[in-house]
């Protein structure tokens, strides 16, 4: 499966992704092209990062990642938010479901199963790099713990444990004035997530 060529040229600016979408979504081929571009590489290593082997066994994880941007930015009409924290959310939705798609095309049983031990399923044996980190239970507390979040603190997690965007480019991505304004906001993102692990009783 191929997808656009990514744009040359000098990295693109953070801010420029909210400009971005709107000709994206107005069908500008190009900024849709720039998109594709941009955030192939960011989501292809949050899939390796992301993903047990278990199910980057299923396909190709660059396919399952351009599937991913493609179903994006074939549905913009339907992601309301602009900020760029926003659309990463949004892309990492979109390729959890991806996943589990391939789990039920590949295991036909798995349509008896609820959502969410579908999504459990591609956890074992082969475990993900962040399961390594933290262990799976913990893992799955955490996704429990990004549920509670409002959006800009999920976002600011996101970006900051599993993109690994910097504070400066969280700032951009969030809208916040500087650094410093994002680094709080992660900070307090952070103790939210973590009163939620320490009163979970799983």
């Amino acid at each position: 499966m191929t997808g656009p060529i990514a744009p040359s040229g000098p990295p693109l600016a953070l801010g420029a992704t909210v400009a971005l979408l709107a000709r994206a979504r107005s069908g500008d081929t190009l900024a849709r092209e720039t998109l594709f571009g941009r955030f192939l590489p960011i989501v292809r290593r949050w899939a390796r990062y992301r993903l047990p082997q278990s199910a980057r066994g299923l396909a190709d994880t660059d396919d399952l990642v351009q599937v991913t941007l493609m179903r994006a930015l074939n549905r913009l009409e339907h992601f309301e938010q602009r900020r760029e924290g926003a659309f990463l959310a949004y892309l990492r939705t979109i390729l959890l479901n991806v996943v589990r798609e391939e789990i039920r095309r590949a295991r036909p049983d798995r349509h008896r199963l609820p959502f969410e031990d579908v999504a459990g399923a591609v956890a074992s044996p082969a475990r993900s790099e962040l399961e390594q980190l933290i262990g799976r239970e913990t893992l799955e507390r955490y996704e429990r713990g990004l549920e509670v979040l409002d959006e800009t603190q999920r976002e600011a997690v996101l970006l900051r444990l599993e993109f690994g965007y910097s504070h400066a480019e969280i700032a951009e991505a969030l809208g916040k004035p500087s650094a410093d304004a994002a680094r709080m906001t992660v900070a307090r993102a952070l103790a939210a997530l973590g009163e939620h692990l320490d009163g979970d009783p799983a």
